[in-house]
């Protein structure tokens, strides 16, 4: 096909470079190593003359077949440094050829929303949005170095190799700076020190490989940064290396193939959350913050192989009801036994059961019992005052059950003390003929057992103040065996 008329000198180099896919540069582009996400973008690219200017029309008419490149050849739009004015704008079309836009200024949003495509790549650009729902890309599409103001939607969208975002800056116009839920990335997405001011939603994405969201900034302060509720991740999810949230990460649902792991900052304490992974599965579950999370956080009904935490950047507000795991990693059992109880709505059993189990599996019997216990600690807190003092009876003589040796030692205790008592002023024989010698000890120790041993407590009466005192051991070692009944009764239930 001719050259259409009425081109620019721009257009025309354009035009020509086509058929063989040569890139056209109308000016030298920035390096984009070490620069801040955006920063490669122009900036004055609307002060730029015609000389660097290129209609959107051009690019579509070229890109939908207005010129014939013949046999033997791969045409492509590979363009850098220009500006291109009105709509970049293709709906539902079928297009057979690369578009390749770096450097460049675009004055108005690229649609590609149901396009059939090939690989896009605007690197280093600046755009005022970027629709491409339900497109499919049989290549990727990279909008990585560019700086949008407004929204990229990819909602539905379909990438065969990949979606690149790095170093890309999006500042929304409303809520959202990217809006791709339930799109499809059949290898990973790589949002690596991207920059989003506005929520970034993945509802429902699938990712075949990983996604990498390392050095990332997530700003959208008192709502979620990222909403990614039932999303699938094959591989990993990596919010590490410098990583910020400013605003609630929600996972709810999700499934994570190998490894979550979030080694950054997390802020939101005006939300509800600031870490929302309830429902969630991975292989490992790595949660690392560089300092403690801002906002409560949510494990519940959530399964991993392996958790792996530092318990310096525990929240005050952790709800891990319904959580299970194989393996833990990260801290000793004092301070796990501590991870339990940061339930914002109170005393929740599961989490110690989960724990004291875990303990069991790794061949731990003490450190279970000393869960157990402390899961018995926390419930009385949440009973009435006549289960209360129950209890804190049953913990001060046996430990709930679980120290079953405290009996011991408080019945050696009385009994000494019985034994001095009674030593230096003896009850008198009942039957002075046919008693016998009496023995502190073994009369002290009658009085403490239920059922007597030595006879001694029928033959002799004490009297004076030492009455009370028999009375009291009586007492005393009825409450020592009802303690330590009711504790091993306990400890021996089947879980």
């Amino acid at each position: 096909m001719g050259r259409p008329p009425r081109l620019s000198a721009a257009e025309r180099r354009l035009w020509d470079a086509f058929p063989t896919g040569e890139f056209v540069e109308l000016a030298p582009v920035k390096s984009g190593v070490g620069r801040p996400a955006g920063e490669n973008a122009p900036t004055d690219g609307d002060t730029w003359g015609p000389e660097r200017t290129i209609r959107a029309k051009v690019i579509t008419s070229l890109l939908l077949g207005a010129h014939d490149p013949g046999a033997g050849v791969v045409p492509a739009i590979r363009l850098r440094g220009a500006r291109i004015t009105g709509p970049l704008t293709i709906l539902g079309g079928n297009v057979e050829h690369e578009l390749v836009l770096s450097g460049c200024h675009l004055d108005e949003p690229v649609q590609l929303t149901g396009t059939t495509t090939r690989t896009v790549r605007l690197t280093d650009c600046a755009l005022p949005g970027f629709s491409g729902g339900g497109m499919r890309v049989a290549g990727h599409l990279s909008l990585s170095g560019s700086n949008i103001t407004g929204t990229v939607r990819i909602a539905r969208a379909q990438f065969e190799s990949g979606l690149w975002l790095t170093g890309t800056k999006v500042t929304a116009d409303d809520e959202w700076a990217l809006y791709a839920g339930s799109m499809v990335v059949e290898a990973g997405a790589n949002l690596k020190n991207a920059d989003f001011t506005g929520g970034v939603r993945l509802v429902g994405a699938r990712l075949n490989g990983d996604l990498i969201f390392e050095g990332a900034t997530l700003r959208n302060p008192g709502k979620n940064a990222l909403t990614a509720d039932n999303m699938v991740v094959e591989d990993t999810l990596q919010c590490t290396g410098g990583f910020t949230a400013l605003g609630c990460l929600r996972l709810r649902g999700a499934r994570i193939g190998s490894m979550f792991a979030l080694r950054g900052v997390v802020r939101s304490p005006d939300t509800s959350y600031a870490l929302h992974a309830s429902h969630m599965e991975a292989r490992e579950f790595y949660l690392r913050p560089a300092e403690p999370i801002e906002g409560v956080v949510s494990l519940a009904h959530s399964r991993f192989s392996t958790l792996q935490d530092d318990p310096d950047t525990w929240p005050d507000k952790l709800r891990l009801n319904g959580l299970t795991y194989d393996r833990l990693r990260g801290s000793g059992v004092a301070r796990r036994i501590g991870w339990v109880d940061r339930d914002p709505e109170g005393f929740r059993p599961q989490p110690y059961e989960q724990l004291a189990a875990w303990y069991l599996r790794d061949g731990n019997d003490a450190l279970a019992r000393r869960t157990q216990l402390a899961k018995l600690r926390a419930r009385r807190r949440t009973q009435g005052r006549g289960w209360r003092v129950w209890g804190r009876l049953l913990d001060a003589t046996v430990g709930y059950g679980y120290r079953p040796w405290l009996a011991g030692v408080w019945f050696g205790i009385l009994l000494l003390a019985g034994t001095a008592a009674f030593s230096f002023n003896p009850p008198r024989a009942l039957k002075p003929d046919e008693s016998p010698v009496f023995d502190a000890f073994a009369y002290t120790f009658d009085l403490l057992l239920p059922l007597p041993a030595f006879g001694q407590r029928e033959l002799f009466d004490p009297a004076g103040w030492t009455q009370g005192l028999a009375y009291g051991l009586v007492v005393s070692g009825w409450i020592l065996a009802t303690a330590l009944i009711a504790g091993a009764t306990r400890v021996l239930r089947p879980q």
